[in-house]
């Protein structure tokens, strides 16, 4: 018994990682797109607003079917679709390499957006299933993945789409092809996962979560919920600010070129998988919301300070900022799933696809406000966001783990 029981925590802990490589791969493929803009904007002669709405495709594509996705795999888990998703993004990147004009580039990104769409909901449920009583731990590593994967992002951009332009897509498509094989492999153990909570007459990939103190009735968790919609908004149009526009800042202010610009992007990101990694255990010890309206509120004062920062400065205030700002996600999902008990994939998929929309929609605001004034009245505006994170002091609080 004891032997089985081993196997099954490693075979677990294989599903776990192999999520969590395949979310890598997904969020590097995606973001070297917003990374990559100022490529696109030379070789198309494309406007901010034109570059506002390629990352509008690319985001609200992902946040309306995430939702959907995620509210029919609760009720009928589907597998085959980890590997379908990569299959998506393969098409993309391979559209990307190819694209000559406005049309192409809308729809390869769309591709790109639904292969996103499909993964996180289905890989979420796996993360859960596979996690045990670490909750916060097991979605800390499939979301440290993802974040990876957005660090590498800017390193992509300047080690293959500076020298060799579009065509450096056709390499990362390698990575979609990686992510189809390790998704097959995981759709496997999945689906064993899935016969055996049939064979035993319950749902084990929706454990019970511990309860937050108090009743969480129907009008507590309307409220809970919007205020964790409102501090996603923060968040992610701040990041899309960032992710989007603040290379065209960074290379106007200073007079440096792109590589130096996508520099900072990575180390913003990079410290945000470290950020990831450690809010999920620290959360799990001292509770919920403590981690969340840190995350948030605690990245004010650098994000304020960033815009009038010299070069050296900018990147190392991008530390702090990446560390504390990405901390919070996966905490925020996982407080989600635990007043929405039995949800896990209606959870997953609402706020990813949330997060994937407000930064859409927050990406054609600023490009549209970036052609009306400047990049730098749009850069000093998206410092402010963190400051909305004070909300996060009415949620109520969470039994720590």
């Amino acid at each position: 018994m004891e032997q089985a029981a081993e196997r099954t925590r490693t075979y677990s802990m294989y599903a776990l990682v192999g999520v969590s490589l395949a979310h890598l791969f997904n969020d590097a493929m995606q973001t070297v797109i917003p990374a990559g803009f100022p490529l696109f904007q030379q070789q198309m002669n494309l406007s901010f607003s034109q570059i506002g709405w390629v990352a509008f495709v690319l985001n609200v594509t992902a946040s309306l079917l995430q939702p959907l996705i995620g509210y029919y795999t609760d009720k009928r888990p589907m597998p085959a679709m980890l590997p379908a998703g990569m299959i998506f993004s393969l098409a993309g990147m391979i559209g990307l390499a190819s694209s000559a004009n406005m049309t192409a580039l809308l729809l390869s990104v769309m591709a790109v957006g639904i292969g996103s769409s499909v993964l996180h909901p289905e890989s979420s449920r796996v993360a859960h299933l596979a996690a045990g009583k670490g909750r916060g731990l097991a979605q800390s590593v499939f979301q440290v993945g993802g974040n990876t994967g957005q660090a590498l992002g800017p390193l992509l951009v300047a080690l293959l789409l500076v020298p060799k332009g579009q065509q450096g897509f056709v390499w990362l498509s390698l990575l979609a092809l990686a992510g189809i094989a390790i998704q097959i492999g995981v759709s496997r153990w999945y689906k064993s996962g899935i016969a055996i909570d049939r064979v035993g007459h319950k749902e084990k990939t929706v454990r019970q979560p511990a309860k937050l103190s108090g009743q969480a009735d129907r009008k507590t968790t309307v409220f809970v919920i919007g205020v964790l919609i409102l501090l996603l908004f923060s968040k992610f149009v701040y990041l899309a600010g960032m992710n989007g526009f603040y290379s065209f800042y960074y290379m106007n202010r200073y007079g440096l070129p792109l590589a130096n610009a996508q520099l900072c992007l990575f180390v913003l990101q990079f410290a945000g998988m470290l950020g990831t990694l450690l809010g999920g255990p620290l959360a799990d010890r001292i509770g919920r919301k403590s981690v969340i309206w840190f995350s948030i509120f605690g990245t004010a004062p650098f994000a304020m300070l960033l815009p009038y920062a010299g070069p050296t400065a900018s990147l190392l205030l991008c530390v702090p900022i990446g560390l504390i700002l990405m901390s919070g996600f996966s905490v925020i999902i996982v407080y989600a799933q635990e007043m929405l008990p039995g949800k896990v994939g209606t959870v997953a998929g609402l706020f990813f696809g949330l997060s994937f929309g407000m930064g859409g929609i927050g990406s054609v605001a600023l490009g549209w406000l970036a052609d009306a004034t400047s990049v730098t009245l749009v850069i000093r505006l998206c410092a402010f966001l963190p400051l909305l994170g004070i909300v996060a002091f009415l949620l109520p609080k969470d039994r720590r783990g």
